[in-house]
């Protein structure tokens, strides 16, 4: 006799482990009796439904049991009535074929395997249950060889297999032998218990204390109730904070009938593809203009362009050539994708502001600053530049590699970082002070209101990362603003 019966109720509300270390787990405990490995073993089940034109929905399970390799079980269920079927191979070919009749949902698949055990007169199987890759329990499967009547020896198996799982099991026979308990055990006995485990597994979401946000959002996706993980939001109320991948159904305090919000955030792109367009377009366009195309100025004679246009050009491709390169090498993204639409957003803003700026620092007629206040101007915008960067590796180097941890930012041994002590967010600062810079090295109107714009984003940027850091940190420094030392 076969009897199976499902731990899911114990993984892993009390002990907190995985599906394998389950298995390694119950390994352990019946070794430990004296049972020795033998092989493995497989019990999967395929599920197709009727097309809607044949009116009443039909369903049929279509299962194999590596015990009986040479056995397909099929077991159709309609209405209240479920037909039993037993055939060879060849039936797998034959629903194949039967696609206009019965098709095959594949994120309803669901397999149950695992390593095989004897023991004296018993076999015990100790399977993982998995549905569409998903993990989604623990079934052990116990055979009593001498006994073909499970009426005869059900107390025997029980205790048998409470000696191994412990009290937790139900003294209760299951509900498919409840009326087969003085027949003849037949295989087929054994296809029934795992489908209605199968089922009850189908219907659980597989949520646990430890799962978490990011695994919620995963099954929703499996589940065909949600969009792909990157674009779902969940939060505790309809208008509340979208909770963090990380978080777990413990630490939010999830119970049992508990609800979370759902939001569509649509489609999503990488950050790092967004930074590297929006940051690639301003240095191509730049030099584009820089080269004073015929679409701009038209037919100009070969005027001499000033020395400060080419320092400007200079100075803007330094920038963006920066920006490329930390965003491939030094950023690190606590996110992993946004908003498609911003794409065109920010794309749009920095293109043409830099085709803005560009055509009037190359103009023919464009007219340069004095020598001393080029310089000032330059050396601003160098010096910042350099501060920019070493906020950005100081960043870095605050969130370990594959993490999403934060810190409260300090100032290190570079001079540049002692920003911190005064602002929450220094590299903002010193964008701001770059883009100041430039303004006054090239005395160009344009690029005063470049600088303006983004003074304005950042400010907005940086007040609100203010505000996190002081509800983050209890311990934040008071005295700190978020961009602009001692004002803001």
């Amino acid at each position: 006799m076969r009897l199976i019966i499902g731990l899911l109720h114990q993984y892993p509300m009390t002990d907190n482990r995985t599906g394998s270390q389950t298995i390694d787990f119950l390994t352990k405990r019946i070794v430990a009796l004296g049972a020795v490995q033998a092989g493995q073993f497989l019990v999967d089940c395929d599920t197709y439904m009727s097309v809607p034109q044949l009116g009443q929905q039909r369903t049929v399970h279509v299962l194999h049991n590596s015990e009986q390799p040479a056995s397909v079980f099929a077991i159709l269920e309609s209405g209240n009535k479920m037909v039993p079927l037993i055939a060879d191979g060849l039936f797998d070919l034959l629903m194949l074929k039967m696609t206009n009749i019965y098709t095959n949902k594949k994120q309803t698949k669901i397999e149950c395997k695992g390593p095989r055990f004897e023991l004296g007169d018993f076999c015990i199987k100790l399977g993982t249950v998995n549905m569409t890759q998903n993990f989604k329990g623990v079934l052990v499967e116990v055979e009593y060889r001498p006994c073909v009547v499970p009426g005869s020896c059900f107390e025997l198996i029980r205790e048998f297999v409470q000696g191994f799982l412990g009290p937790t099991v139900s003294t209760q026979v299951p509900q498919y032998l409840q009326n087969h308990m003085n027949d003849i055990y037949q295989p087929m006995d054994t296809i029934h218990q795992y489908l209605d485990h199968f089922g009850q597994y189908r219907k659980s979401t597989g949520v646990s204390p430890t799962t978490t946000i990011a695994e919620i959002k995963q099954q929703l996706h499996s589940l065909k109730k949600a969009p792909y993980a990157q674009r779902q939001c969940l939060r505790l109320e309809p208008k509340g904070k979208a909770l963090s991948d990380s978080e777990t159904v413990k630490s939010l305090q999830l119970k049992y009938g508990s609800k979370l919000y759902f939001k569509d955030l649509g489609p999503q792109i990488g950050w790092k593809t967004v930074f590297l367009a929006e940051y690639a377009g301003p240095l191509f366009v730049y030099l584009w203009v820089y080269q004073r195309p015929w679409i701009f100025y038209g037919d100009v004679p070969d005027a001499k362009i000033d020395s400060v246009a080419h320092w400007a050009a200079a100075c803007w491709s330094l920038h963006y050539a920066k920006r490329l390169l930390e965003t491939l090498f030094v950023h690190r993204f606590s996110h992993a994708t946004m908003p498609l639409r911003n794409l065109f957003k920010n794309c749009s803003y920095y293109w043409l502001f830099t085709m803005y700026v560009a055509y009037h620092v190359n103009h023919p007629l464009y007219t340069p600053p004095s020598s001393a206040r080029f310089v000032i101007g330059a050396a601003m915008f160098f010096l910042c530049e350099l501060g920019n960067l070493s906020i950005h590796l100081a960043l870095r180097n605050l969130r370990p590699p594959g993490t999403t941890i934060r810190r409260i930012p300090v100032a290190t041994g570079n001079p540049f970082t002692l920003l911190f002590n005064f602002v929450s967010c220094p590299n903002y600062t010193y964008e701001v002070g770059s883009w100041i810079g430039f303004t006054i090295m090239t005395q160009c109107l344009p690029a005063g209101l470049f600088m303006l714009a983004g003074a304005y984003q950042m400010a907005v940027w940086a007040l609100g990362k203010h505000k996190l850091y002081k509800k983050e940190f209890s311990d934040y420094p008071k005295s700190r603003k978020a961009i602009f030392p001692f004002v803001l």
